[in-house]
């Protein structure tokens, strides 16, 4: 079905306002339009691009609630964070995180966006990482969006240790696992 600008500029205002994580790829097939047409409306209607409109979000939401780093530190960006709990972030990967020669990124990259995501969830001043046990799955490639997720396992508040797992997942496929051991400066009564 063909809709007008006006009524499809209307329903994209809508759909990134309640998704403000859509890319513009995902419009343009749910618009049935090119990305070029998506680019276009948004900037008539002054939407931001995903990336400023995800850093918006985190800055609003987050920005006061992370205590252990500053955010703009954070390898990706956080959209969802309950300190001590859970917390998730997102990483666009693009042609400089990946090998030239074969189009792989690289995994310090997605090795930072899980460890500074371990470190963002300790609800403290200070947040350091004592060992980490990690497993790439499957490869990632430029373009791909990294999805991570931290979960919050084990407190120990004797020995001032936190054990966070973390998830990683491209297109709801699991690409990085890992365990992280955090040191944090709170103890028991503190």
């Amino acid at each position: 079905m063909r809709r007008t600008k006006k009524e499809r500029q209307r329903l994209l205002s809508e759909t990134i306002a309640e998704n403000p994580f859509v890319t513009d790829e995902q419009l343009a097939l749910k618009f049935q339009v090119s990305v070029q047409t998506i680019r276009l409306d948004r900037m008539e209607l002054s939407i931001p691009e995903l990336r400023e409109r995800i850093k918006d979000v985190a800055a609003k939401n987050y920005e006061n609630e992370v205590k252990s780093l500053p955010i703009d530190e954070i390898i990706g960006e956080i959209v969802d964070i309950e300190l001590d709990y859970r917390a998730i972030s997102i990483f666009d990967v693009k042609e400089e995180h990946v090998f030239q020669r074969n189009g792989i990124a690289r995994g310090h990259h997605l090795f930072a966006q899980a460890n500074s995501l371990a470190v963002a969830v300790i609800d403290d001043e200070l947040a350091l990482t004592v060992h980490a046990n990690v497993t790439f799955v499957k490869p990632v490639r430029a373009g791909d969006r990294v999805i991570t997720k931290a979960i919050v396992i084990e407190q120990d508040n004797k020995k001032h240790r936190t054990k966070v797992e973390l998830t990683s997942t491209v297109n709801g496929e699991t690409v990085f696992v890992g365990e992280f051991d955090m040191y944090r400066t709170k103890g028991e009564g503190e």
